[in-house]
């Protein structure tokens, strides 16, 4: 290389510009393309080449996660973290505001949005979902012709490619449009002696890139590359063609689409280039897969020896018998973007990003598990090979690969439960189907999406491979009104499970009682940190939908549902609604996902999309998806502010130059970028102090141009209120300080004291009548309600809804139990005789005060029959059952109850 340089060197300063000079260079011909290059080598000799011939400046590759554009999911191309530049958005004080010349290999993910491969990967031999695009730009410095220049020597020189196997397209005009075609550009690549059958004019679609629907824009011209050689392949140029495959894009950005669609010419011309180093490393190293590199084979190494499958082959379409192949492929691509991902702070979860990153990991974790039969973790035991093969180039993998692992795991352990549910509802649906049958029913099909996390695509796969299909059509209908319904609640910021005015008094005139929502306080923590919550079984009491209270919804639909017990916290005081799910009796493998709960007149109100058929009356299990910071952890948070708050450190503000502050040993930098010079922030430690570790006081150091206190003893207080965990292992906090937290405090101290009262006086009774055990019990239900939705220290909050839990338990066992013993003595006489009419049916009903409701002893199916009257339920033995229910019908109950008798009698006689 060294010696190229030199050549290179003397060619230049001769004549930088003169065609004529470089064409004993660029005409001459190779026998055959070079295998020496390793992909480490291929990257670094781009960069250097521009870096040490054409003086650009290597920037380094932006995390994947977009800087401050919403239009993206994931970086997708090299270009977008200079979007600034190109739209004359960049701070004037930012190194950016300086780039001419600039060169680097970014990272990039093409999975959801606009550009998606996510479907395609596995399929074939070249598709990914994570790659490297290699790139170099002048921003208003050279333009066509030297990047011309510099491409083919670059190709031809450096990486010693044949010219006579690459083909060049350029734009040919669009009439509609009023371009005409860019000749220029085809008469450069002549006079560098392109033969004109090498060079192709193609239209818009292929030959003129465009950002966006307004903003620069500008013909490209590209350089293809013929696998085959040793013919004219123009015909296959852009023609899909495995064979002959674009290597390199070379955009011309010389317009700007304005807003009416017209296009103006810009005051500044630049280049954008890119080249897919995956593709390169392909042609450089001899091979037709991607998946035959050093990108890759590694990984398909470490597969195969983890898994005991038989060795990759390659084979695609139906020769790859058992998807095999398809599936070795998955999983290289997928952990590769994993950990790609994850080192740049994009994690697995429910929406954007996370939520495609999440489809990704649990398509690999099926592809790892199902077809290739690897065991538990070993998709988290191939990122290592990830960090051997990309770690050079970006160094963040080898620093993170312990948390990628772990992320990984986790992630994998939660998805492989509802795999074998959702594998089992896959096999049972198939054995209803007839056997001419080829559809597979979509409204299973999107609740295995939607209430087990089963991405459509790998829904899809799973079903081919059955010989199945699904409608896609209606699918995307589901999934378009899905996304517009969560549309709505975010842009609103209300949710769609409020109950109406009318539903309301109709649920009340109805007697249905209001839900008991206790169990949200049945929960316990081990030895080890982690919290445990009891099950939850309860009954649908009414559906909500559409505006009206209806007895069934069908699959699909959204509703509200009303139990008539729950274990989730519904909204208030401050503090965030569980998520979870339902299972319905007799049908353990469907999830009822929750994603919100409401509060409404004493009805706790579950918003959840239907998997099947939900009723009126069907039971159901409960779930929390659990993961809190514990008691002591927020303690130990409070604690340390609290310490850093006391010692009144003054807060030292600095303006220092950007690359200076980067010798800041431990400064975590946003993903963003910033002004030169740039504003430190550091606490107790003055700025100048952090240098190369002059000091080994601990500090918090940030880079930010917000306002700040000088001292931390402003700060006053602070106490958390709130604490959520929004995807596993990162939690939400929201926290007062100041007169807010000192009130806080307060605040936890009156509740603590009130229940530390109530406590005392349910120790001292040694015997309590009924109205004084309602009495109590409606205290600790006041408290409850105080502790829910007061303003306090939030691990405090935690402690004193355990204790009020103890208590409600306490008060409904001396109720249950006092009620029992009232009925008894009110109908002792009655009782005397029994055992002397053995096989006699007999019932007692009881109106208690001051609950109002009516308690019923006698046979189960006739407390069932009459309870369910009275709105309420029933439980016991076949001979000895005990019901309550609302007393406004009880003269209905009765005569219920009087027939049943009857009809028992008339059927025995």
């Amino acid at each position: 290389m060294r010696r190229l340089t030199h050549r290179y060197r003397a060619v230049i300063n001769n004549n930088l510009t003169s065609l004529t000079s470089l064409r004993g260079y660029l005409s001459r011909s190779y026998s055959q393309v070079q295998t020496d290059f390793s992909s480490n080598r291929v990257r670094r000799t781009f960069t250097d080449f521009f870096h040490e011939l054409y003086q650009h400046i290597i920037v380094p590759s932006s995390p994947v996660r977009p800087r401050g554009d919403p239009s993206l999911l994931f970086v997708n191309a090299g270009m977008n973290q200079f979007k600034p530049i190109f739209l004359g958005a960049a701070d004037p004080r930012s190194e950016m505001a300086t780039y001419r010349r600039v060169v680097n290999s970014q990272k990039c993910v093409r999975a959801g949005g606009k550009h998606n491969d996510l479907e395609d990967v596995g399929r074939d031999v070249y598709h990914h979902t994570f790659f490297e695009m290699l790139g170099n730009w002048s921003f208003g410095d050279y333009f066509k012709e030297e990047a011309c220049i510099m491409a083919w020597r670059l190709l031809t020189e450096e990486y010693r490619i044949p010219p006579e196997r690459l083909y060049v397209s350029y734009f040919a005009g669009d009439a509609t449009s009023g371009l005409p075609a860019d000749e220029e550009t085809r008469h450069i690549w002549l006079s560098m002696g392109v033969p004109s059958d090498h060079l192709l004019p193609f239209g818009m679609k292929d030959n003129f890139w465009e950002m966006g629907e307004i903003g620069p824009c500008g013909p490209c011209t590209e350089i293809h590359y013929d696998h085959i050689g040793g013919r004219n392949a123009a015909s296959l140029v852009n023609a899909d063609s495995p064979d002959v495959v674009e290597i390199w894009n070379l955009v011309f950005m010389q317009y700007n689409r304005e807003a009416d669609h017209s296009l103006r010419s810009l005051p500044q011309f630049s280049v954008d280039t890119g080249m897919g180093l995956e593709r390169l490393v392909t042609v450089l190293q001899g091979q037709r897969s991607n998946y035959d590199t050093d990108l890759f084979t590694p990984l398909l190494s470490a597969i195969q020896q983890s898994s005991n499958c038989p060795e990759y082959r390659g084979r695609t379409g139906e020769a790859d018998v058992g998807k095999v192949d398809m599936a070795y492929r998955v999983v290289a691509d997928h952990v590769r973007t994993l950990s790609v991902c994850i080192a740049d702070g994009v994690y697995p979860g429910m929406s954007g990003a996370e939520l495609v990153l999440r489809r990704i990991l649990r398509r690999a974790v099926r592809f790892s598990t199902e077809v290739l039969q690897a065991p538990e973790g070993v998709l988290a035991s191939l990122v290592p090979t990830v960090a051997h093969i990309l770690g050079d180039a970006y160094p963040e993998l080898h620093k993170e690969t312990d948390r990628i692992m772990d992320i990984i795991n986790e992630n994998e352990a939660q998805f492989l439960s509802s795999l074998k549910q959702g594998r089992r509802v896959i096999d049972r649906t198939l054995q209803r189907l007839e056997k001419n049958d080829t559809l597979f029913p979509v409204p299973v099909a999107w609740s295995l999406h939607r209430n087990l996390g089963f991405p459509l695509d790998l829904i899809g796969l799973m079903l081919e491979e059955q010989g199945l299909s699904v409608d896609q059509r209606a699918l995307d209908v589901l999934a378009i009104e899905n996304e517009k319904l969560r549309c709505q609640v975010q842009t609103s910021g209300d949710t769609l499970v409020h109950l109406d005015l009318h539903s309301l008094a109709q649920l009340q005139s109805g007697e249905v009682p209001h839900t008991d929502d206790s169990p949200k306080y049945h929960y316990s923590l081990t030895q080890d940190g982690k919290y445990v919550f009891q099950p939850c079984h309860a009954t649908v009491q009414a559906l909500y939908c559409g505006q009206t209270l209806v007895s069934e919804v069908a699959g699909g639909q959204r509703c509200g549902v009303v139990l008539d017990r729950t274990c989730f916290y519904a909204e208030q005081g401050g503090q965030s609604h569980d998520q979870g799910y339902f299972i319905r009796d007799g049908l353990p493998d469907v999830l009822y996902p929750v994603e919100d709960v409401q509060l409404a007149g004493g009805y706790v109100v579950h918003q959840v999309t239907a998997a099947e058929v939900l009723r009126k009356g069907d039971q159901v299990q409960l779930y929390l998806d659990e993961g809190s910071l514990s008691i002591p952890q927020l303690q130990e948070i409070e604690r340390s502010i609290h310490n850093i708050i006391t010692e009144n450190n003054a807060v030292y503000i600095e303006e220092v130059p950007l690359a200076r502050a980067k010798d800041i040993p431990g400064l975590r930098t946003v993903d963003e970028v910033y002004p030169d010079p740039v504003r430190v922030v550091s606490v107790a430690v003055p700025v100048a102090d952090l240098y190369d570790s002059q000091t080994d006081r601990w500090t918090s150091v940030e880079l930010c141009c917000g306002t700040h206190l000088l001292t931390t003893g402003e700060i006053g207080d602070l106490v958390i209120i709130s604490e959520r965990q929004m995807v596993k292992g990162i939690s939400r906090i929201v926290a007062v300080t100041g007169d807010d937290a000192r009130e806080a405090r307060e605040a936890g101290q009156v509740l603590t004291q009130e229940v530390e009262s109530l406590s005392a006086r349910l120790a001292m009774v040694t015997s309590l009548s009924l109205a004084d055990a309602n009495r109590l019990a409606k205290e600790v239900g006041i408290l409850t309600d105080a502790v829910d939705c007061t303003p306090i220290p939030q691990w405090k909050r935690r402690e004193l809804q355990t204790r009020l839990k103890g208590l409600q338990r306490t008060t409904n066992t001396s109720i249950r139990k006092l009620e029992t013993k009232e009925v008894s003595q009110a109908h002792n006489p009655i009782l005397i005789p029994f055992d002397r009419a053995p096989g006699t049916l007999v019932m007692l009903l009881s109106h208690q005060q001051p609950s109002g409701k009516g308690l019923t002893l006698t046979s189960l199916d006739w407390a069932l029959t009459v309870c369910v009257r009275l709105g309420g339920n029933a439980g016991g033995s076949a001979t000895v059952a005990k019901g309550t229910g609302s007393v406004a019908n009880l003269t209905e109950a009765l005569r219920c109850a009087e027939e049943y008798a009857q009809d028992k009698t008339q059927n025995r006689c």
